[in-house]
């Protein structure tokens, strides 16, 4: 088993781990905002490489964004021309560091399977001709970018001169990759992600003060590594683990142009989760959905629609189905099948463990308890949804 509270509690670190801190920064930058902007990223670069009619391994890229994640988190913030620097040098002493950083996660990482790809993620070689790790370290490099043309605009320029030449010789590489060449020269793309960076400034429980401040963006991400583990501890593969994967990524997407709406108002009527929702749509087709190729507007747009339910798509429309279903009439790809309930679960998750951490901080407040306990009464003993086991993580707060 990996879906551990141990392993839960471990991703939420990246919450804490602070970026760019030797320069004057406009607001916080923390590792786990930087890795959901990557996976954004990756998912856009990826598919404008599909629709040149080219092939991306999905599994490989998503793995690769929570091993790199997991990398981090023992690394802390380690500058990445220092690391670059120790791999390219001293390549006996950047194997012993990652034998330390797999030995760190030793009593962690159960999964036999999981435990053995993160593995051969730390010690394989980079390879910059394939086309899959070129995607990843594109996403990698413009999320790097990105946040530098952020902090440009408080700190002097003496500051940033060398950064500036390294990030702009870094991305240069990847300019044949036709998502690249959009995002660099501010087309569509570009503007897309912009607009997705808006959920990086919106803070959770927005009502209450919390420590860490998670994001919603951060929060996207947190729930897409989550719903992994559960899919990794459910032998869920293929098309499936992609959909689940880049639903939860996905799932708070509309907020970027309509902003959190906590939970106490979303609830304060018999009929306002229904007219948010439905606002909701509207907002995303009038804003989101022109900034989006029409290689993968369709996907995105089933992802964000019913995000909690089990669904497939038939002739292009979603339709909501039991789990059974999932995993048997509908379990071929061209179904789409995806477990939306499974990413409920991991929201829900996600939520419990930014009010309980808080909590143990000694930030609390009535908001971030009740929250807290209203999610933990939802999961009784033996609560099973789509055969996840929920006693796997709340057992341990009982």
């Amino acid at each position: 088993m990996i879906f551990t509270n141990k392993m839960v509690l471990k991703l939420f670190e990246a919450f804490s781990i602070q970026r760019w801190n030797d320069l004057i920064r406009p607001f916080d930058i923390v590792e786990m905002d930087k890795t959901a902007e990557k996976a954004f990223l990756a998912f856009i670069i990826g598919k404008y490489e599909e629709k040149n009619g080219k092939v991306i391994d999905w599994d490989s890229i998503i793995d690769g964004l929570v091993f790199e994640l997991l990398r981090k988190i023992a690394l802390c913030d380690i500058k990445a021309p220092v690391q670059r620097s120790i791999r390219e040098n001293y390549p006996e002493e950047y194997k012993k560091l990652n034998e330390w950083i797999f030995e760190k996660y030793n009593g962690i990482i159960e999964n036999g399977e999981f435990k053995n790809g993160f593995k051969k993620y730390l010690f394989e070689k980079e390879d910059r001709i394939n086309l899959t790790q070129r995607v990843a370290l594109a996403a990698h490099k413009y999320s790097t970018i990105r946040e530098f043309e952020m902090l440009k605009t408080v700190n002097e320029p003496f500051r940033l001169t060398e950064t500036d030449s390294v990030l702009k010789k870094e991305i240069s590489e990847f300019l044949d990759l036709a998502g690249v060449q959009l995002l660099f020269t501010q087309q569509k793309p570009h503007r897309f992600i912009t607009e997705i960076e808006k959920l990086r400034f919106q803070i959770r429980w927005n009502q209450t003060p919390r420590i860490p401040a998670t994001s919603v963006l951060g929060h996207s991400f947190f729930v897409a590594a989550l719903t992994l583990l559960m899919c990794c501890d459910l032998n869920i593969k293929g098309e499936r683990r992609y959909n689940n994967f880049f639903s939860a990524l996905f799932h708070d997407l509309p907020e970027a142009v309509t902003r959190d709406i906590i939970s106490p108002v979303k609830q304060a009527t018999d009929h306002l989760p229904e007219v948010v929702k439905e606002l909701e749509d509207v907002i995303v087709r009038e804003e989101l959905l022109p900034l989006m190729d029409e290689a993968f507007k369709d996907e995105v747009m089933f992802y964000i629609k019913d995000e909690f339910e089990n669904r497939i798509i038939i002739d292009g429309k979603t339709m909501i189905v039991p789990f059974e279903d999932l995993n048997t009439k509908y379990s071929d790809p061209r179904f789409k099948p995806t477990d939306g309930k499974l990413v409920r679960v991991a929201d829900q998750i996600a939520a419990f463990v930014e009010a309980d951490s808080s909590i143990r901080y000694g930030i609390t407040s009535k908001h971030l308890q009740d929250g807290r306990k209203n999610i933990l009464e939802m999961y009784s003993i033996g609560t099973r949804i789509n055969n996840f086991c929920t006693d796997a993580f709340f057992n341990t707060y009982r």
